[in-house]
């Protein structure tokens, strides 16, 4: 191949010289450049061939998270077939998960409760855009609050996909993940019908008094290592001391978000509920202080996450019914649709133990 490549760009740069000069001396100077610089790259790329660099590729920009998506760089031609597939359904149902959602049944509101819509890690799941959009329309809800991790990778040019946040068709609080990058949050904050707590701050929405902080750790791949649980007790204890602050300026605060259970574990007896997320599966306890802790699972069904495993991840959300005078939680349902390939809908109710049949009314002062 040398020989071959060497004697063609001789002849040929020797045949144009000739052409274009019509003198031989010019034409043969011609050629021997050509053989020179020919020889030059041939020791160039001698010099800095690597083999080794196409199985250890380096990524760069939004490609940097993709050895944590698709596996080390063996397996990706391998595995590529499997992905398309995998993401490919990811894709068609949308359709039937937003059609599994539309066929819950109707809700018919009681003029003395609102009702919030608790969603969370979302992680980049075009579907529960349109899952919340039925849910908001179906039960009429009055705030949509998010615990986070809306983002995956929380690059910049993720962004785009919080547009539908103003079109949803209800106030959406919001409140920052380990997923979620400073950028994102700066932009969702300048979106329409968007409300960002941190730091303690408080938003009065729908007439809920609602502080929260963001996860103090931004983790969003496996190269970004975990600053562990000390940081997140330390940042529940700011949020904790800001409502405490509240409380005492005669404005207590009635919900709580964080995105990590651990940091809302420390607002326990500080607020009458708190809600988070992140760990992908849906529980609810009542706290020794008396705080009552939700966690929500994936709304966007653990993201692309989900064709890691042979079992989808469900779909979840929560609907709570608050009391419109005492701000207190009377019920909830909890929502649970079918991941991949899945277009099951599940419906259930829930009382607090105060307000089940024969249980003794808790006091309404928080």
């Amino acid at each position: 191949l040398a020989v071959r490549s060497c004697a063609a760009v001789v002849f040929g740069a020797t045949a144009l010289g000739l052409a274009v000069y019509r003198r031989p001396r010019r034409a043969l100077a011609a050629g021997g450049l050509a053989l020179t610089l020919l020889t030059a790259s041939g020791a160039a790329v001698y010099a800095t061939w690597n083999p080794k660099s196409v199985l250890e590729p380096r990524y760069s920009g939004l490609l940097s998270s993709a050895p944590s998506m698709v596996g080390n760089a063996r397996s990706i031609v391998a595995d590529f077939d499997v992905y398309q597939r995998e993401l490919a359904r990811l894709v068609t149902n949308v359709t039937q998960l937003y059609e599994a959602t539309s066929t819950l049944p109707a809700y018919q509101p009681d003029p003395t409760t609102m009702r919030v819509l608790h969603i969370s890690d979302v992680h980049l799941n075009p579907a529960a855009w349109h899952i919340v959009e039925s849910l908001v329309r179906q039960y009429k809800i009055n705030v949509i609050i998010d615990t986070g991790d809306t983002m995956d990778h929380g690059t910049s040019a993720e962004n785009g996909f919080l547009e539908p946040v103003s079109d949803l068709g209800a106030p959406y609080v919001w409140v920052r993940g380990n997923h979620d990058s400073a950028s994102t949050q700066r932009y969702l904050a300048g979106l329409k019908g968007a409300h960002v707590v941190d730091n303690g701050e408080v938003v009065t929405v729908g007439g809920l008094r609602i502080a929260g902080i963001g996860d103090p750790q931004f983790t969003p791949d496996r190269s970004a290592a975990a600053a562990g649980d000390a940081v997140e007790h330390s940042a529940g204890r700011r949020l904790a001391e800001a409502i405490r602050a509240r409380k005492a300026a005669g404005a207590p605060v009635d919900i709580a978000l964080a995105h990590n259970p651990i940091a809302a574990r420390e607002t326990d007896g500080t607020v009458p509920l708190a809600l988070t997320g992140h760990v992908h599966h849906r529980r609810t306890q009542v706290l020794p202080g008396g705080t009552r802790l939700m966690t929500e699972g994936s709304t966007g069904g653990s993201g692309l996450r989900a064709v890691d495993d042979g079992t989808p991840d469900k779909v979840q959300a929560s609907v709570l019914y608050l009391d419109r005078d005492t701000r207190r939680l009377q019920a909830w349902d909890e929502i649970d649709l079918g991941g991949l390939g899945l277009a099951k809908a599940e419906v259930s109710r829930h009382l607090p133990a105060e307000n089940r049949p024969g249980a003794t009314p808790t006091p309404t002062t928080p």
